[in-house]
């Protein structure tokens, strides 16, 4: 009887320490977690084709373009885009450049996010905006469209504003009726001359924003 009063207690002791155990986690699921929190989507927005290529509009193209020729990465065609890889401080940065023109960007964000597996927080737009000066910087956690058709595909798609965006500034020097215009383009002289610096700026807060965060970049960037 003794014996069997013992054993049941053993027993019942087993269970409550399995109970409190900890579940185990594969090595292989370790780094999947470890890897889906060190990758990056930086998305670039702009339009396809040789006549874009320089235009205030495709800033977001320039952007990751100037980044990947830095860090001596080629971006490769792939479904809905050109992409282009890098690391750094141990952060995979994925550079993406839409190749379905500004107003259906967000096809190729929703589609490239659930490819990599890559959380919304890690995600990182690039456009331009007409209501900053040339080259002024706004780094924002969240928001409206803006009147951005980029954007606000992006917002419709995803179903969310709650996404990093990094505005580059083209300021609003166009006559009554000419915005279209203006926005596709080309630089002036005084813009081309002073975009390098702009462009080393900018390569420098996709960085931070990988490996300082989006508070500290926010802190450090906004308004330079």
């Amino acid at each position: 009887m003794i014996k069997w009063i013992s054993t049941l207690f053993s027993t019942a002791k087993s269970k409550d320490n399995t109970a409190f155990m900890k579940p185990e986690v594969h090595e292989n699921q370790k780094n999947n977690i470890e890897n889906v929190s060190n990758k990056f989507l930086i998305v670039g927005l702009g339009n396809i084709g040789a006549e874009y290529v320089n235009t205030r509009h495709n800033i977001g193209f320039k952007i990751v373009d100037f980044l990947a020729r830095k860090e001596n990465v080629s971006f490769e065609t792939v479904k809905l885009g050109a992409l282009a890889q890098y690391r750094f401080k141990g952060r995979t940065f994925l550079l993406l450049k839409p190749n379905t023109y500004m107003n259906l960007s967000g096809k190729a964000v929703q589609y490239w996010m659930d490819k990599e597996n890559i959380p919304l927080e890690n995600i990182l737009v690039i456009t331009d905006d007409l209501n900053l000066s040339f080259g002024t910087i706004r780094i924002r956690q969240k928001g409206s469209d803006g009147g951005h058709n980029g954007l606000k595909n992006i917002n419709l798609v995803l179903n969310t504003q709650n996404y990093a965006r990094f505005r580059f500034g083209i300021s609003d020097e166009f006559k009554k009726g000419k915005q279209i215009d203006y926005v596709l383009g080309d630089w002036d002289d005084a813009e081309k001359t002073a975009l390098p610096e702009r462009l080393e700026l900018a390569s420098e807060i996709i960085k931070s924003f990988g490996t300082a965060g989006l508070e500290i970049t926010m802190t450090t960037f906004n308004g330079k």
